[in-house]
């Protein structure tokens, strides 16, 4: 999670600190989940169903098969979902596969079934620096800027309509520099995007980019990247282009220490922790004397959700193995 207000610094008020940490959200949220699917929760104790709620919060494992308007709800919920999918796929990674834009939206929404395929291919178009988002990328140049333009989108939705303007000619003092402005209140890119390709590879004095990037973070109420960081891009050219800009910033240590998701590029194909965990199933599959392989697979894969998963998604889990059994029946009904 980002860095937030001290809720022990009594010099904050009330009001905002729970702003900032987002309690009220993740209290409604709890809520709702607990009145949707009391039959399962209640059985477990309501006290315990809260604290395993805001442990699962707390430890970013609440993201887990969530609907898209969850998961980008709270900049600890897209930091939080950025982190499982690298922890997810980290052996492609490891084993060097190049994939797709639709191979990268079908492992998304493994874990977000509705993930849009519109944010994938702007995460594409970091990478590949133009339209041939039908090329395949390793997943280190993919999981950065993916990470950017999750974390970021309204900021960088809101960047491209400065750029644009500054392209078409208008001066500093001129361009209508966007507020805080949802992805849905602007228009969509996607069908406007045989002109605009080609003017997101031309150039921009970095400059004046730089001069309306700050007045925008001046009044910009979602996540922004540290300007700093901006400066320090837009210092090392003259000209600019949009996806050369946005390369630079996901490439940026800073940015990836501020978001705070993912280890540095050096050490992403590491995680001892979950190395550990996949030996250990390995093993389980390995000795099991009863169990043919195909079973063991199964029982393995439910372990990893369970110990994943907080309980609130117990309802997503027992849809899903209903679904890979084939079966209509509900899940009470088939075990009876």
């Amino acid at each position: 999670m980002t860095t937030r207000t001290n809720r022990f610094n009594s010099t904050v008020p009330d009001d905002e600190y729970l702003a900032d940490s987002n309690v009220l959200f993740y209290l409604s949220d709890a809520v709702t989940q607990l009145l949707e699917h009391k039959e399962e929760y209640t059985q477990f104790g309501v006290i315990r169903y809260f604290a395993e709620y805001f442990s699962s919060v707390k430890n970013s494992n609440h993201i887990l098969f969530r609907e898209f308007n969850y998961i980008k709800a709270t900049p600890h919920n897209r930091a939080s979902f950025i982190r499982v999918f690298w922890r997810c796929y980290r052996q492609i990674g490891k084993s060097g596969d190049l994939l797709s834009v639709l191979e990268y939206r079908s492992l998304l929404q493994l874990l977000c079934p509705d993930f849009p395929m519109e944010m994938v291919k702007s995460a594409a178009r970091i990478v590949l620096m133009d339209d041939a988002i039908d090329c395949l990328m390793s997943f280190s140049d993919f999981i950065y800027a993916f990470q950017l333009q999750f974390y970021y989108q309204e900021f960088l939705d809101s960047m491209l309509v400065i750029y644009q303007d500054l392209l078409a000619g208008k001066s500093p003092n001129t361009v209508i520099v966007p507020t805080s402005t949802s992805v849905e209140q602007l228009p969509l890119l996607a069908t406007e995007e045989n002109n605009k390709e080609q003017q997101q590879q031309d150039t921009v004095e970095a400059s004046l980019l730089a001069q309306c990037i700050d007045a925008l973070c001046d009044r910009f109420k979602h996540s922004h990247p540290p300007r700093s960081c901006l400066r320090e891009v837009l210092e090392e050219t003259d000209k600019v282009s949009y996806y050369t800009l946005l390369m630079n910033l996901a490439k940026h240590e800073t940015i990836n220490q501020t978001i705070g998701a993912l280890p540095s590029k050096t050490e992403l194909l590491i995680d001892p922790e979950m190395d550990q965990e996949l030996d250990k199933l390995i093993a389980q599959i390995s000795v099991s004397p009863s169990s043919n392989s195909s079973g063991s697979a199964v029982g393995v894969l439910k372990e990893v959700q369970r110990k994943a998963s907080p309980r609130r998604n117990i309802h997503h889990r027992r849809k899903m193995e209903v679904e890979s059994d084939g079966s209509t029946e509900e899940t009470d009904s088939s075990e009876n």
